[in-house]
């Protein structure tokens, strides 16, 4: 699908963060279909793998296009382990964000009230963001992701630190953004969400992919070690680069 965000192609992609190399000549393609999910112990370069495609962190070299262009779109979003939340009631935090990317002051307040209540956060719209517990302020964030209606949303691990009520609310609202319309590729280190949640597993191992497959046969027949010994929770190789 060409729509301005798809295909989006990564090509050669190297990055470096604080004079390691976290990703190393990764080659990646993504159409906008299914939900991707990726693995890999920590340091493996998933994190900075999102990022880089998001527009966060600039490749060290290698090239992002997207539907044939290098320049971003704007119909992409990222919420992120710990979201930021600025100094202002939850509701308002949507609307900014709506207004800032362009939205009209009219227009943002009602898509802010349309995503707010699809999250469950209606009675806490006048509540400042930031008093909020961490599941309410994870669904926050994907509200304000959503109500920006993007063709494709990153999520790096939404449900860490998180206790089972709240990330199983998160993973519904996921699942709600995905059935309406949004691509999405997401992070996670929780294999259960991994198994549910995933169409296709991009395993990564010390900055680069060493398996893309469909989720049931990741977890069923891991083409490599490292993703066998990943998933039997062994770590044979040198874990003591920086978590990335």
């Amino acid at each position: 699908m060409v729509d301005g965000m798809f295909p989006l192609e990564a090509h050669a992609l190297q990055v470096r963060v604080g004079g390691h190399e976290a990703i190393k000549g990764i080659d990646l393609n993504l159409d906008g279909r299914g939900r991707i999910v990726v693995l890999g112990a920590n340091g493996a370069g998933k994190s900075v793998l999102l990022r880089t495609l998001h527009g966060l962190i600039a490749p060290t070299s290698g090239t992002i296009r997207w539907a044939g262009s290098d320049r971003r779109p704007a119909s992409q979003a990222m919420v992120f382990q710990r979201p930021v939340m600025l100094r202002r009631p939850a509701l308002a935090n949507i609307e900014y964000a709506l207004v800032v990317n362009g939205t009209s002051q009219t227009e943002a307040e009602l898509r802010a009230r349309e995503a707010i209540e699809r999250v469950g956060l209606t009675q806490l719209g006048a509540r400042q963001a930031r008093a909020l517990s961490g599941g309410e302020q994870q669904r926050l964030a994907l509200a304000r992701a959503w109500a920006l209606r993007p063709r494709l949303l990153y999520l790096d691990e939404p449900t860490a630190s998180l206790d089972p009520g709240a990330a199983a609310e998160v993973e519904h609202i996921v699942g709600r953004i995905h059935a309406a319309g949004t691509a999405v590729v997401m992070t996670t280190h929780n294999l259960g969400l991994a198994r549910r949640f995933a169409d296709e597993i991009v395993f990564l191992h010390e900055g680069r992919i060493t398996e893309r497959t469909p989720a049931d046969r990741f977890f069923n027949e891991p083409a490599s070690n490292e993703a066998r010994w990943y998933l039997q929770g062994e770590l044979p190789w040198n874990t003591a680069s920086p978590a990335i």
